[in-house]
């Protein structure tokens, strides 16, 4: 009797696991054939605000929850310090300026008759001794001088010489202007202060925090008085874009879906108006399912990641919102007869 039963056994066995090998294929499978249906969350992006420079707060425009404009001022710092330091570059600068355009103009006219007027001075002088000294001469060869008057004549001559060669040298350097190496010197002078004034101006102009983005204020880490350092963060902003949705395809239906392929984004708030979007990324390398997924089963399979990108004229899609994405299964083919056709 138990022999005769045990055909039967197997047969209901082998009927039974080919029942569990269909239906776990058929769950597999999208319920709409026209459609690849992918399940992710929304992702969106948010950047921490803050100074690049540190200082007090002296005033924070927005509060959490407001939206603002991409440039909008949304926060400053009490910037006195900085002017000064912007006043005083500035005033360097002018200074470099006024020096620089001294040395290129050369000695003012006025100079230079100053010098020729002392050279005719130490001219004359040394004319005057000249003739003084041949007269002594003269004197001290018939013995009618004494030879420490004719020596003292001699050696102020010999004085006024070097005194006239003094000043011709002065005439020809005020003639010729300051050297090529000291006017290379004071532009090279200006530069550094222009790059100071440069330098304080962007730390002025750092005082001010302006929105990168159109995007809402999540939160206001800081308040006005407090005293916060260069990088900190004061209120971070949810960007309005890109909005992203991050959903994972496994190996099989990859070949359906390629970059710019259009999609429709459902959320549980709004069944009946998806949102519109498009394929950006798709990952060249696969990963585990996210731990996200508790079941051991689904954990271990292996998966792409795919990133839409979400038109959110209304700002319906918000952060880790789950949403559902449809994608039309003969995305290929309609590629590949796009491109043939171009």
């Amino acid at each position: 009797m138990k022999k005769r039963k045990l055909p039967y056994l197997l047969v209901l066995i082998a009927f039974l696991a080919g029942g569990a090998y269909y239906w776990n294929w058929k769950r597999r499978e999208p319920a709409n054939k026209d459609f690849l249906t992918l399940y992710g969350n929304v992702d969106i992006r948010k950047v921490d605000l803050g100074f690049r420079v540190g200082g007090k707060i002296s005033e924070i425009t927005f509060e959490e929850g407001e939206r603002v404009q991409a440039g909008q001022i949304i926060a400053r710092l009490e910037n006195t310090p900085f002017q000064n330091e912007l006043n005083l570059t500035l005033a360097q600068q002018e200074q470099a300026a006024a020096n620089l355009l001294k040395m290129e103009a050369g000695n003012r006219p006025q100079e230079i008759a100053q010098a020729e007027a002392l050279v005719r001075e130490r001219q004359a002088t040394a004319s005057n001794l000249e003739i003084e000294y041949r007269r002594l001469d003269a004197l001290l060869k018939i013995n009618t001088i004494a030879r420490q008057l004719f020596d003292n004549v001699d050696a102020s001559l010999t004085e006024a010489k070097a005194r006239l060669a003094t000043a011709n040298e002065g005439l020809k350097l005020a003639r010729e202007g300051f050297r090529t190496e000291d006017i290379d010197a004071a532009r090279a002078a200006l530069h550094a202060a222009e790059a100071r004034s440069a330098s304080a101006r962007t730390r002025m102009d750092d005082t001010v925090c302006k929105a990168p983005n159109t995007g809402i204020i999540l939160t206001r880490v800081e308040e006005p008085g407090a005293i916060v350092g260069s990088g900190q963060t004061v209120l971070t902003l949810s960007l309005d874009t890109p909005v992203w949705i991050r959903a994972y395809i496994e190996e099989p239906e990859l070949g359906h879906i390629y970059p710019g392929m259009t999609a429709r984004i459902f959320t549980d708030s709004r069944p009946q108006q998806p949102f519109s979007g498009h394929v950006g990324y798709i990952s060249p390398e696969a990963e585990f399912t996210p731990k996200t997924v508790q079941t051991k089963e689904l954990r271990t399979r292996l998966v792409y990641q795919v990133r839409i990108i979400a038109d959110n004229p209304d700002y319906g899609l918000r952060q880790g919102m789950p949403v559902t994405v449809k994608l039309r299964a003969d995305g290929q083919q309609n590629r590949s007869a796009s491109s043939h056709g171009q």
